[in-house]
């Protein structure tokens, strides 16, 4: 079994519960390599640990089993950058808060090695979304690509932008707003979820259109198919607006026409049998805490 682990670098909590990882995986006789900067933060906190190392360009391949990420959702947003087409399964340890990607208990890590071992699992399919245009974006030049979502925001100005969307190369409206955030259904429970749109299941073949504070009222999010090919252009009294794919960010100038569809891959998450989507969503957002339930 090869196995990759990844984690932030200013997660010191989880120095702990790393050794006891590789503890369990040198039980199973498991290869192991270690994000390089990772490892050299681990290191650092006084564990003599020789491991060959990965970076986000060299030293992953198809072969490895399991990518473990130590951290919250945003750790494993990043994860998806290192493993991008590889089909490398992976698996999220909660040394964040909420945490709905990174399910196990940073407590209960000795789990993810020992129920990997003995089948108790089942892969999830992840969609995701990419960004294309006919001029060059250079800080998505090689990572297009976002497991969560891809927003157009506002910038440097308190005032709205208008976000002119086209589905299919239909017209669907023009969005008055802060923004419009494009969602997969493993975001739905981002910042979609905070502005208002829906939770949708893991496996569904939708997006949602979340608009951002919107003027017009009657904006509502909007659930579409995941094949639909949607179309934006930003205006407003700036010249230049955001976009973001997950956590990285660009600024493109406004008036210029950029294209958001599904990727042409998916990136596999495992689904312990002992959590679940469904048992994260109750423990996450306390579903069933009413005691009339």
């Amino acid at each position: 079994m090869k196995v990759a682990i990844y984690g932030q670098t200013y997660q010191d909590n989880a120095l702990d519960c790393v050794g006891e990882l590789l503890d369990e995986l040198d039980r199973t006789g498991a290869k192991v390599a270690i994000e390089a900067e990772f490892l050299a933060h681990l290191k650092k906190g006084g564990q003599g640990l020789k491991y060959p190392t990965f970076t986000n360009s060299v030293g992953l391949d198809g072969t490895y089993d399991l990518f473990v990420s130590f951290g919250g959702d945003g750790t494993i947003l990043r994860a998806t950058t290192f493993v991008r087409d590889l089909g490398i399964p992976i698996v999220g340890v909660n040394t964040g808060r909420l945490g709905f990607l990174s399910t196990f208990k940073k407590e209960e890590v000795r789990k993810v090695v020992q129920e990997f071992v003995n089948g108790a699992y089942h892969i999830v399919e992840r969609s995701l979304v990419e960004v294309i245009a006919d001029f060059p974006i250079p800080e998505f030049e090689e990572l297009n690509f976002a497991l969560n979502e891809i927003t157009v925001s506002r910038k440097d100005t308190t005032s709205m932008i208008t976000v002119e969307t086209y589905l299919n190369d239909e017209y669907l409206t023009s969005y008055w707003a802060d923004g419009l955030i494009i969602s997969t259904p493993t975001g739905s429970t981002g910042y979609s979820l905070s502005c208002g749109g829906p939770v949708i299941v893991p496996t569904a073949k939708s997006l949602v259109l979340t608009p951002i504070a919107p003027h017009n009222l009657n904006a509502r999010p909007l659930v579409i198919s995941d094949d639909t090919i949607i179309r934006l252009k930003v205006s407003g009294r700036e010249e230049n607006h955001l976009v973001s794919l997950d956590s990285r960010i660009a600024s493109l100038e406004n008036g210029k026409e950029i294209v958001v569809r599904k990727a042409p891959f998916t990136v596999k998450m495992i689904e312990y049998t002992s959590e679940s989507f469904l048992k994260t969503l109750r423990n996450k957002l306390l579903w069933g805490e009413d005691r009339r339930n």
